[in-house]
């Protein structure tokens, strides 16, 4: 077995903490798996792996020789790429991460539109409500959406989003229209536990303002807190793009607009590289050109 495809066995059972799982994901037998590991540990003559019956833990060693793969292997693909002409144009599998809620309302259909414009490209998408780690799991893109700290990612700003509180016409006929913070007390809350656990609402830019929220009911997803507010039971706060379209169409009115926090930016993230791919770049342009142009982000 030749070096590199040493390196991506190691790699493969460190990521998936088995030679079981990496050896189905690899299309190998699991002995010829633990072949490869132990005639790598052999050159290198140190052990990589400390084995249990119950598990697959990397030594001191192996952690830093991973970090080395992963860049040499990096390293090759993009040599492969560029002798390939995969610089020039799209292909391969793209994969993208973004929150579920706003992959599937804006990301979802640029990438639908990516596939249609160059055939040549296999869309992987993963929505899902956590940050993910980019060269970990193996991601081209992600969408991010708040503050981004410093990274080694390369970051496109696209927009911007807002904490909103919104509640239903017919509600606030009803109730009143809460004109500051503290009138929150005195209204009927659905908080949408999938956004924020803390029931302390914080408010303003240059000063700020704290109000302690008593919902009345508890949601695990922000769909079913939006539609508690549609229906007209109550007010609920969310990210504006999630309650974008129904704020346009007037099924749901902000309030208390003049106390929103500053507005939270929108990144399209890639890692850095020396030169990232065809496919990337232009998903990263058309994404950029798209999100730009909708007037929710602006």
């Amino acid at each position: 077995m030749d070096r590199l495809h040493a390196m991506q066995v190691f790699v493969r059972v460190a990521e998936t903490q088995g030679f079981a799982e990496a050896a189905r994901q690899l299309n190998l037998s699991p002995p010829a798996v633990t072949r490869a590991i132990a005639a790598l540990e052999d050159r290198l003559a140190t052990p990589l792996f400390v084995r249990t019956t119950r598990s697959v833990k990397l030594t001191q060693a192996g952690r830093q020789f991973l970090d080395d793969c992963k860049r040499i292997l990096n390293d090759v693909d993009e040599a492969e790429g560029a002798a390939s002409g995969s610089f020039g144009a799209p292909a391969g599998t793209l994969t993208l991460s973004a929150s579920v809620m706003f992959g599937q309302m804006y990301v979802l259909p640029i990438l639908t539109e990516f596939l249609d414009a160059y055939p040549g490209v296999v869309g992987r998408a993963l929505f899902i409500d956590r940050v993910t780690h980019l060269v970990d799991e193996g991601i081209d893109v992600a969408i991010r959406i708040g503050h981004l700290p410093d990274s080694s990612y390369t970051a496109t700003r696209v927009g911007a989003v807002r904490r909103v509180v919104c509640a239903a016409p017919s509600y606030l006929a009803r109730k009143g229209v809460p004109e500051t913070p503290s009138d929150l007390t005195r209204h009927q809350v659905v908080a949408a536990t999938a956004a924020w656990m803390s029931l302390d609402w914080r408010f303003g830019r240059q000063e700020r303002v704290s109000v302690r929220v008593d919902p009345r009911l508890f949601c695990n997803t922000n769909e079913a807190a939006i539609g508690a507010a549609l229906s007209g039971w109550g007010l609920t706060r969310v990210l504006s793009y999630q309650v974008g379209p129904h704020l346009l169409d007037g099924r749901l009115q902000a309030v208390l607009v003049d106390w929103e926090e500053e507005p939270m930016p929108i990144h399209v993230v890639h890692p850095e590289g020396r030169r990232p791919s065809a496919k990337v770049r232009a998903f990263v342009d058309l994404a950029a050109a798209r999100l730009r142009a909708n007037r929710l982000f602006q």
